[in-house]
C-alpha cells in the first residue's frame, strides 16, 4: 500500500448513531475477510485499590456467557468457521476484536453484540476465570521482568491510577465479587462514547446496516463518564526501587519518567526520539551501547506510551546480576548524549525511513487498517492522519528531535525499578 492508497477522508466512512457510537467503515476488496474492533469508555482509570483489576475482570467475563448462548456455544460457533472474537480491558478503555471470512461476519456479529449488551456473568465462569487470573498473578511475582515493570509504575505513579495494575493483585482479585462485576457493567458500559472500526470485503452501506441493526438500539442511561487521568509530577532525583528476587539468575531493569500523551502537540517529536533512542535497527542507541558494543544485555531497548493519559518513557534491559550497575549508567549515559547533543543528519534520516517505511505494512492487513483507524477517531488525528504521516514525520527536524529530548527525558530526574538477585533497597 502506498502513501496515496492509504485510508483517508475520501475512503473511510465515518457515521455517527443516535445513540453515540461513531462509526468508522473501510472497504477492502483484496481478500475475502473482515476485521472489527470497537473501543468502549470503560477502563481501570476509575478503580480504587482495594478493586484493582475490576475493570480487566469484567471485560474478559463478557464472552463467558451471554442470554443466547453459553461460554462453550460461544467457542464452538467461532472454532466451526475459524473466526475469532476477544475482549480485553485497558487503562481509560475496554474494547473488543474480530475477524472472519466475509460469509461469517454475521455470527461474528451477533457473538459480539450479545456478549457486549447481553453478558450475563455466570458464577461459575466467574470463578473458573478468577483461578486464572490468581495462577498469572502467581506467575508474574515469579519473573523479574513484569516484577520490574510492576515496581517502576508503583514507583513512579504512586497513588495515581498508573500507579495499579491492570491485572489486579493477589489481594484484590479474590475481594472481587460478581456484584462489583455486574455494577461496573452496569455503570461503565454502554454506546456513549463508543468508537468500532470495521474494515473488509463488503460494501460501506452493507456494513452500516448491519452495525445499525445490531448495535443502534444499544441504550444505558446510567452509563457515567470515564474521564482521563491526571496529570502526574515528573521526579526530582533519582527514585531507586530494587526488588530482589535471590532464586533468580537475571536482573531486569526499568527506568524512566511520566511521558507526553499522544495529544501533545510535540507527541511525534519525541516518539522519533525515541526511535533514535531505543528502537531503529539494533534497538538503537541504547541497545547498540549496552547490548551490542558492550555486551551487557540479554536485550535493551527503549519505548514511549503515549495513549490517552500520562504514560511513561522507559528504557529497559535485562542483564547479569554483576552488571546492573554498569548497565543502568551506560543508559543514563545514552540519555545525556540524547539531551546535550544533536543527532547527527544520518541518523534522524534514518529514523524517518525505517518509521515511514513501517506504516504500508501495517496497513496490509484488514486487522491492521482498522487497528489504525479506529486509534486516529480516538486520539482525535484526523481522517487524513494518514496522508500527512510521511509529511509530519520527515519535518521533523534535528533540533526538534533535541528539544524533545531535553523536554521528556532526564538522566537525573528518573526512577530506577530493578529486580533479580540483588540486595534490597
Amino acid at each position: 500500500m502506498t502513501s496515496n492508497s492509504y485510508p483517508g477522508p475520501e475512503s473511510i466512512h465515518r457515521h455517527e448513531l443516535a445513540n453515540g457510537i461513531t462509526l468508522l467503515i473501510y472497504e477492502n476488496m483484496s481478500s475475502d475477510t473482515i476485521s472489527i474492533e470497537g473501543v468502549v469508555r470503560a477502563g481501570s482509570v476509575i478503580e480504587t485499590r482495594p478493586k484493582a483489576g475490576l475493570a480487566d475482570f469484567t471485560a474478559d467475563l463478557l464472552m463467558r456467557g451471554t442470554q443466547k448462548r453459553t461460554f462453550d456455544e460461544i467457542y464452538e460457533a467461532l472454532e466451526s468457521v475459524g473466526a475469532g472474537v476477544s475482549f480485553g480491558g485497558s487503562r481509560h478503555t475496554s474494547g473488543f476484536s474480530g475477524r472472519s471470512l466475509v460469509e461469517d461476519f454475521d455470527l461474528v456479529l451477533d457473538i459480539i453484540d450479545e456478549s457486549l449488551c447481553r453478558p450475563t456473568f455466570p458464577d461459575e465462569q466467574i470463578e473458573r476465570l478468577r483461578g486464572q487470573i490468581i495462577t498469572g498473578l502467581q506467575m508474574r511475582a515469579n519473573n523479574t521482568r513484569q516484577m520490574a515493570w510492576l515496581a517502576f509504575h508503583e514507583t513512579t505513579y504512586a497513588d495515581h491510577p498508573f500507579g495499579r495494575s491492570v491485572s489486579g493483585y493477589l489481594d484484590t482479585i479474590p475481594a472481587i465479587t460478581r456484584q462489583d462485576i455486574v455494577d461496573f457493567y452496569a455503570r461503565h458500559y454502554g454506546p456513549q462514547g463508543m468508537i468500532i472500526g470495521v474494515a473488509g470485503a463488503l460494501p460501506a452501506a452493507t456494513i452500516l446496516g448491519k452495525i445499525e441493526a445490531k448495535f443502534g438500539g444499544w441504550r444505558n442511561d446510567d452509563q457515567q463518564p470515564v474521564g482521563l487521568a491526571p496529570d502526574v509530577v515528573r521526579p526530582t532525583g533519582v527514585r531507586r526501587r530494587n526488588l530482589p528476587m535471590p532464586e533468580k539468575h537475571q536482573a531486569d531493569i526499568v527506568l524512566g519518567l511520566p511521558g507526553p500523551r499522544r495529544s501533545a502537540a510535540d507527541y511525534l517529536d519525541a516518539s522519533l526520539m525515541n526511535t533514535i533512542l531505543g528502537v531503529f535497527g539494533m534497538m538503537g542507541r541504547i541497545g547498540q551501547n549496552v547490548r551490542e558494543e558492550q555486551g551487557l544485555a540479554y536485550y535493551a531497548s527503549s519505548r514511549l506510551e503515549g495513549g490517552l493519559g500520562p504514560g511513561p518513557w522507559t528504557a529497559s534491559a535485562g542483564v547479569a546480576p554483576d552488571k546492573v550497575e554498569q548497565a543502568i549508567e551506560s543508559i543514563r549515559h545514552e540519555i545525556r548524549r540524547m539531551m546535550d547533543e544533536p543527532v547527527s543528519a544520518e541518523e534522524l534520516a534514518d529514523s524517518q525511513a525505517y518509521r515511514t517505511g513501517s506504516m504500508p505494512m501495517s496497513l496490509e492487513t484488514n486487522g491492521g487498517i482498522v487497528d489504525i483507524i479506529t486509534d486516529m477517531e480516538l486520539y482525535d488525528l484526523g481522517l487524513d492522519y494518514l496522508y500527512r504521516y510521511a509529511e509530519l514525520i520527515n519535518g521533523i527536524t534535528v533540533e526538534r528531535i533535541q528539544a524533545a529530548a531535553r523536554k521528556y527525558l532526564s538522566a537525573d530526574d528518573l526512577v530506577i525499578a530493578v529486580s533479580g538477585p540483588i540486595e534490597a533497597d
